[in-house]
């Protein structure tokens, strides 16, 4: 089940299927991206995704699927690939609360979006090889990137789980606290931000994207920042701190 509403300008989104351990199915991933769409809609300058009960998200519910008719290839490519596409391309910053699991489709919530919080007791990693399965959803990009070739296959063929401070220490997400303060602190950041200039978050976004899809070397990424702080040069919200500093008050910004 999947939970949507709006407070200060940002849109909260929440797994809420606890017994099942927030799996998703087909329907769920659908329902997921509507919530995005309806954020969208709504004007949300920032979102927060998190999940209720043990676990963020343990990954696809495999519980009534057969093997011999699963369309493995219609659930990746066709729903989980695209709703990842939205999620990474939301225009505005995007946050997760991870504890519990986050494996396999959970994972690939956690890479797309812009800030993962994440709880001392989370469990990342690829259990996978128990079902003969593989890591799917992203993961295989982030581990290579971040752990390098041999830790990667050292977590795909033992099936070992990293905890949510060692995930941070090696680089796959933002910070780690205490189980019981992730999500206040997660929506706490979510907020600030909310409350922030959102136009230049958004330049900072795609340049961060087009660093990591593209590839781009110093002097094409300073190309990227020079047109996106032109361009920011003509918005309220860049006025409005150029005239906050000079009248030495707080900002306030309006996301325009």
């Amino acid at each position: 089940m999947i939970e949507y509403r709006v407070a200060d300008d940002v849109a909260e989104i929440v797994l809420n299927a606890p017994t099942r351990r927030n799996a998703l199915g087909p329907d769920d991933l659908r329902a997921l991206a509507a919530a995005y769409d309806r954020a969208e809609a709504d004007g949300a300058r920032a979102v927060l995704l998190r999940g209720e009960g043990p676990s963020f998200c343990a990954g696809r519910d495999i519980s009534g699927v057969d093997p011999a008719t699963d369309d493995v290839a219609g659930y990746l490519d066709d729903t989980l690939a695209p709703l990842l596409r939205r999620i990474a391309g939301f225009p505005a910053p995007t946050f997760a609360a991870a504890h519990g699991a986050c494996l396999g489709v959970g994972l690939g919530l956690l890479i797309a979006t812009d800030v993962v919080y994440v709880a001392d007791t989370a469990k990342i990693g690829s259990p996978f090889a128990a079902l003969g399965a593989t890591l799917d959803s992203g993961g295989h990009a982030l581990f290579v990137e971040r752990l390098g070739t041999h830790a990667t296959l050292d977590l795909v063929y033992t099936g070992r789980l990293m905890s949510g401070d060692e995930a941070v220490r090696a680089g796959l997400f933002s910070r780690v606290l205490p189980a019981d303060e992730v999500t206040d602190a997660t929506t706490l950041a979510a907020r600030r931000t909310a409350a922030g200039p959102t136009a230049a978050f958004r330049a900072s976004k795609r340049i961060v994207s087009a660093l990591r899809d593209e590839r781009l070397g110093l002097w094409e990424a300073m190309a990227l920042e020079n047109r996106a702080q032109a361009a920011l040069a003509a918005t309220k919200d860049y006025h409005e701190g150029f005239a906050a500093f000079q009248a030495k008050r707080p900002p306030s910004f309006t996301g325009r």
